[in-house]
């Protein structure tokens, strides 16, 4: 097992257990943890109230306790259990109930019978509980003692921004959202992925592109970011990643922007079509998650996503199954490589113009042998002509790998050996 995968899900493992919404302490103390790997990350308030576009920062939800007592005087729907148990935004509630009126303010699946479903209610005040049905089913009648010890008032919206700095002011865009309690792919398998993505950025010495990495309450919080960063955002920004539902090990998908024609789209495509060929493809119109707001009409930012299995394309979506044991070493460290590959692919992907007139004689240089015959070196310059013969200052490495077949990262490895040799030029920078 990947070393890099088994810390990916030990901070996953922190996180999972924190009762978490899209304002309030649970929010803190996840991007506290994430800023213990990341000492850079800033942590940014944004006090309810405040306009956003169309939007208003709500208030702060916070929660200490919730449970049911039955009338036989046994505690269930505990929030110390299953943080699940409770409607997410619910307001405070102590009070007895018949079983009929309770019912009313019970979520539950009848065909996952075992499950507990993920329910919110941010922005219209009410309570509720969620219990698996085959629970449900056995609730007797009789006085019911619903109890939510929860907070609802001025505060702030809390989000994570990390910005790095490259060699050039444009900038590749990473988005995860930090505002799920405990679910293992639809949650904590993003922000553990891309704090390790960011580690990794945080290490390249020579990093060609800045880049700009936040952890947000999902859809508020972009709406939020967007608000305050819209005008460097569309100036700088060349290709952005949401990083969400990155942990199983089912499978791998692509979901587009809005037209599917952008930057990001043909490098995410072509990193999945060469690495994870196997993948499955979506519509922009299957969205779900924050590409919503950065492709949204003012907006329109190059953003798409990768991902493993697509939120809403498996059973285990939004309920209590959705854990630790949904996601894995593997399924994160492989979510991770795939989207590190993208990025270095963006990295290098860059554009070359031979320094010679004709075909170049390799063998002055020490890239042919003329008493050497082995296939292997036959195939070596065979590769470096046919990049030669593109490198004609219009033909960058996706498109020069593409017309060639020839590995993606080996061209980068032949285009530092060329221009070592002098043959080779960089014609432009995106």
């Amino acid at each position: 097992m990947s070393k890099i995968g088994k810390k990916i899900y030990s901070l996953a493992e922190k996180l999972f257990p924190i009762t978490r919404s899209i304002t309030g302490s649970g929010v803190r103390k996840t991007l506290d943890i994430i800023k213990r790997e990341l000492p850079n990350l800033i942590i940014n308030e944004v006090s309810t109230g405040e306009k956003c576009f169309d939007w208003k920062v709500p208030k702060e939800w916070n929660i200490k306790n919730a449970y049911i007592v039955t009338p036989d005087g046994k505690k269930i729907c505990d929030l110390s259990g299953n943080n699940l148990h409770v409607v997410s935004y619910s307001i405070p509630v102590d009070k007895k109930i018949s079983l009929n009126e309770l019912q009313k303010h019970l979520h539950s699946l009848p065909k996952m019978p075992s499950a507990i479903p993920y329910i919110t209610s941010y922005y219209e005040e009410s309570w509720g509980f969620c219990i698996a049905d085959e629970d449900r089913k056995l609730l007797k009648e009789g006085d019911y003692h619903v109890f939510i010890d929860s907070t609802l008032s001025d505060g702030s919206l809390t989000y994570g921004e990390l910005l790095v700095k490259g060699k050039m002011k444009s900038e590749i865009f990473l988005s995860t959202y930090v505002c799920h309690p405990s679910m293992g792919n639809n949650e904590v398998s993003g922000p553990a992925v891309t704090t390790y993505l960011a580690k990794w950025i945080e290490s390249l010495e020579n990093r060609r592109y800045s880049y700009r990495i936040i952890f947000i309450p999902e859809t508020i919080g972009a709406i939020c970011y967007l608000s305050k960063n819209l005008d460097i955002m569309k100036k700088n920004i060349i290709a952005g990643l949401v990083v969400t539902c990155i942990g199983d090990d089912r499978s791998y998908s692509f979901l587009p922007s809005k037209y599917g024609d952008t930057y990001s789209d043909r490098v995410a495509l072509f990193t999945l079509e060469n690495y994870q060929p196997s993948f499955n493809k979506y519509s922009f119109l299957d969205r779900g998650s924050d590409e919503r707001q950065y492709c949204s009409v003012g907006v329109d930012l190059p953003v798409c996503s990768i991902m493993r299995t697509k939120y809403w394309e498996y059973p285990e979506y939004h309920t209590s199954l959705d854990d630790m044991n949904l996601i894995s070493v593997d399924g994160l460290y492989g979510g991770y490589d795939i989207l590190k590959k993208t990025i270095e692919i963006i990295e290098t992907n860059k554009t070359y113009v031979a320094t010679t007139v004709c075909e170049p004689q390799l063998g002055k240089r020490g890239l042919y042998d003329n008493g050497k015959h082995a296939s292997n070196i036959q195939d070596r310059v065979r590769k470096i002509l046919n990049f030669l013969a593109y490198a004609d200052g219009n033909t960058n490495l996706i498109d020069l790998s593409i017309i060639t077949k020839i590995d993606y990262f080996e061209l980068v490895s032949l285009a530092d050996l060329l221009i070592e040799k002098e043959l080779l030029e960089t014609c432009s920078e995106r």
